[in-house]
């Protein structure tokens, strides 16, 4: 049993060290904002539902000085506007290489690889996985991604995933509001 205790507390302080050095969360859409279905009326119009949660978690990252950014195969209306609401800045829709996008972006700010955490859900998000220090699968992402991921969610995407991991890197940095804050 301690033999156990003392491994869990080295993966802890390891998670720690990795969310402290986190300057970039990069984001998938479908199956991590969302729950990955998409709703479509009669006239071909997309819509899909986001996780108000999510959201104050995206906002607190931006708030600390953490960027954000979404990189997504789809290309969507309705992504554009969540990120503007949200003051994500960088958005790239219809990307096939997550990988390549993703290094460019870090390339643009100045950043090293593991100065990122990247949550993805499916095996597009796999390359992209390995490059960032902090690779992230939702609770109901595919085999491949969970086994790609260094932490998986307890929540599923689309359902507080994003959130999750917002607070655990702002308390990993000392940002997270206080109780007393609040």
């Amino acid at each position: 049993m301690i033999r156990l205790k003392g491994y869990i507390h080295g993966v802890l302080c390891m998670l720690d060290k990795k969310l402290k050095r986190i300057k970039i969360l990069i984001l998938d859409v479908d199956g991590v904002m969302t729950d990955g279905r998409i709703y479509m009326n009669d006239h071909g119009e997309e819509t899909k539902a986001f996780n108000v949660k999510d959201g104050y978690g995206i906002r607190s990252l931006l708030y600390a000085g953490i960027d954000v950014a979404i990189i997504t195969g789809r290309e969507s209306g309705v992504v554009g506007q969540r990120a503007k609401d949200l003051g994500i800045k960088y958005v790239y829709q219809g990307v096939s290489d997550k990988r390549s996008a993703g290094i460019g972006l870090l390339q643009e700010k100045g950043l090293a690889g593991d100065q990122a955490c990247y949550i993805g859900d499916d095996l597009p998000d796999v390359p992209l996985l390995r490059y960032v220090g902090l690779p992230v699968a939702v609770a109901d992402a595919v085999e491949e991604v969970r086994e790609a991921a260094l932490y998986v969610t307890g929540k599923n995407g689309g359902d507080g995933a994003v959130r999750e991991i917002c607070e655990l890197i702002l308390k990993s940095q000392g940002a997270w509001p206080s109780k007393d804050a609040i």
